[in-house]
């Protein structure tokens, strides 16, 4: 008997039975019985892998369930939101064509949208709250329109329905990392597409850095081309890691959109706070429509803008964050755990301080992000670290 080569060691068949949890396709490409069958894989005759860059079974798994979720034709996956909303640009801007956005946006999001003027893409924006805005600012070369169900960071709340019917035929797109398929389905509402950043709620762990798009076979079909070509494609362990997270997304939904809540009145009654930005609560400018669009809450995010007491902003945040060790400081949002951001240093800081301040995000601005913890640990925990702004 002639020993086997150690490179083909390692192979197993899967036997009578299959894994209760879905295992992960950690693989470069698929071996392909023969030309005949590669033609019908290539053609859509055949359902199945070839290179993972394109395809693997746990990315076809995750983008099925991102559109059951979302309740739409087709999903697809990225390497992460950026890589989504990217896909977006590439696949229906040329130059000469326009691009209307809503003024407050994800920073980086923002970012993407100027850096589409070097190739000949022209936008502008409109405030959200006015539909009419979007539809005098419509040009015939308007290719699509980009909002966020929920701004960031100041929790702007976008009426969906009247958007999509400002817009007429021209295709909205929206990002709902803020809000999940759990509190809204914008594709059900007339949006031609939904992205999420999936290392947000969608995985709800802080441990992935994925995207995902939801919308008709169609573009879908169109955003993968593009993921290939360009390299956005996302890989199988963080599908599979996204996959576990979306198990107990709606439990997670439901007690952080709680949680948020109560703390956001605990916080706009403290004497060191100047102003909550919540939609739940009643001076919110958005406070009405959330309450029509989310009976369930706006998902986890709470901005707070601080009593600076003759510091500076950044003073005064810094303060704070070294009189809460349990409450890390972390550029991003919606892990397990509660946790803060500074807009004007991190998703903002490429915007001037004019503009900044125009848009409402001032040095003293926190964004926080609630996680799981309870509600009595987390007054307790805001509540001592605000108390040392005011000695």
């Amino acid at each position: 008997m002639s020993e086997e080569p150690v490179v083909r060691m390692g192979e197993t068949s899967a036997g009578v039975t299959r894994p209760s949890v879905s295992p992960i396709y950690q693989t470069t490409a698929f071996d392909v019985p023969d030309l005949e069958i590669l033609q019908q894989l290539y053609t859509g005759q055949l359902t199945g892998d070839i290179y993972t860059r394109d395809s693997n079974p746990g990315m076809r798994a995750l983008a099925q369930s991102i559109a059951d979720l979302e309740q739409t034709e087709a999903g697809a996956v990225f390497a992460s939101g950026m890589g989504a909303l990217g896909s977006i640009f590439l696949t229906l801007l040329s130059a000469g064509d326009h691009v209307l956005t809503a003024q407050s946006l994800y920073g980086k999001t923002l970012q993407l949208a100027s850096r589409m003027q070097r190739f000949g893409i022209s936008v502008s924006a409109f405030d959200v709250s006015s539909p009419d805005q979007l539809t005098a600012q419509l040009q015939p070369n308007t290719r699509f329109v980009l909002v966020e169900t929920v701004a960031n960071p100041l929790l702007e709340v976008a009426d969906i329905p009247a958007l999509v019917a400002a817009a007429g035929a021209v295709p909205l797109i929206v990002d709902s990392t803020f809000t999940t398929p759990e509190l809204i389905r914008p594709c059900g509402l007339g949006a031609a597409a939904v992205i999420h950043s999936a290392s947000k709620y969608l995985n709800g762990h802080g441990d992935v850095m994925l995207g995902v798009a939801a919308g008709s076979a169609q573009l879908m079909a169109r955003l993968n081309e593009t993921a290939s070509v360009f390299g956005q494609n996302a890989n199988p362990f963080e599908c599979w890691l996204t996959q576990r997270g979306l198990r107990t997304l709606p439990l997670r939904m439901r007690q952080i959109c709680s949680t948020a809540g109560r703390l956001a009145q605990f916080l706009a009654t403290h004497p060191a706070v100047l102003k909550v930005h919540h939609p739940s609560l009643p001076q919110h400018p958005s406070h009405s429509l959330a309450g029509r669009m989310y009976p369930q809450g706006t998902g986890g995010i709470i901005a707070i803008e601080l009593q600076t007491g003759g510091r500076t902003g950044i003073e005064t945040v810094n303060q704070f964050m070294h009189s809460v060790p349990q409450l890390p400081f972390s550029p991003t949002l919606a892990d397990a755990r509660t946790t803060l951001s500074h807009p004007a240093l991190t998703s903002h800081r490429f915007l001037s301080p004019e503009v900044r301040s125009a848009a409402g995000i001032s040095d003293a601005l926190l964004r926080i992000s609630v996680g799981l913890e309870p509600l009595d640990v987390l007054v307790q925990e805001f509540d001592a670290g605000l108390k040392t702004l005011l000695k």
